[in-house]
């Protein structure tokens, strides 16, 4: 494993290597106020096994990258992608696969419109397509109101402790993503926990990334989804309670030639169970994008 602290306009990135420099790269985006340490190490591990050079980073205000009041430091979606490109120029990767999870998919997907020159191959995991009114769909599942699209909201559970995060511990909310039919493993997940803690040292996770600006910008991208030349891979997630079923087959056919996989039992969570199939379905579709 290397390291590298990368320069992205006025932040710091901290970036991680695994893997064999001349492999073929594969870029992973975090979920939603994650740090590069939540991608569990069994599975990173797989992944470079499997013949690729991971690179991982932390968000900016995430892990041990820079960390700055928001929103008087304002920043946007674009400004996220515009990271992930620095962080290929700052190992001097020309192109890579980009692998999103949960708002790493939003990442990827702006990553394929907008800077598609750096791309092989995008796998989109544990999100909705653009023209989703994702953050609106949160109230609605409170309200019990139709959403505009037809598409399900978010489970109401979800939208509870999400405005509650404190009623429930975090093992308990990450079971409760996980679903009831692969096996959660409490004592992986705490690792991760404490890893994901250590590696922040003193500094407080982000509470929050920019949704005002998804919000106001994310649904007049939508359209743009039908441009995307990137060989795209959605892999749906069945039990997933925020994204459920149909969202990830809605994305796939928002996405000319993107084809859809499911990975069985997998809820909103990386867990032990689903880390081979996930690397199997990533590995194909780099074969099949290159």
């Amino acid at each position: 494993m290397r390291e590298r602290i990368i320069r992205s306009g006025d932040v710091e990135l901290w970036t991680q290597a695994i893997g064999e420099p001349d492999a073929p790269a594969l870029l992973l985006n975090a979920g939603d106020c994650q740090s590069s340490m939540d991608w569990p190490e069994d599975l990173v591990r797989l992944l470079a096994d499997a013949g690729h050079l991971v690179l991982r980073y932390d968000y900016r205000d995430t892990g041990r990258s820079t960390h700055r009041e928001f929103p008087p430091n304002p920043y946007d979606f674009g400004d996220l992608a515009r990271d992930a490109v620095a962080v290929l120029d700052g190992w001097g990767i020309e192109r890579a696969h980009s692998l999103g999870f949960g708002m790493g998919s939003a990442v990827s997907q702006l990553l394929a419109l907008d800077h598609r020159e750096r791309l092989t191959a995008i796998t989109l995991l544990g999100s909705c397509a653009m023209d989703v009114d994702f953050f609106g769909n949160w109230e609605r599942a409170l309200t019990g109101e139709p959403t505009l699209d037809g598409l399900p909201t978010p489970e109401r559970w979800f939208v509870e402790l999400a405005f509650n995060p404190a009623s429930v511990s975090e093992i308990e909310f990450y079971r409760r993503l996980s679903g009831d039919q692969l096996p959660f493993d409490e004592s992986e997940l705490q690792q991760r926990i404490d890893r994901v803690r250590a590696h922040a040292a003193d500094e407080e996770p982000v509470e929050d990334h920019p949704h005002g600006q998804i919000r106001q910008d994310w649904t007049k991208r939508a359209a743009d989804l039908a441009g995307i030349t990137t060989p795209a891979l959605v892999i749906e997630a069945p039990l997933d309670p925020i994204h459920p079923p149909p969202h990830a087959r809605h994305l796939a056919e928002s996405i000319p030639g993107a084809r859809l996989t499911t990975i069985p039992g997998m809820g909103h969570y990386l867990a032990p169970a689903i880390h081979q199939p996930l690397t199997d379905a990533v590995t194909a579709h780099v074969g099949a994008g290159m």
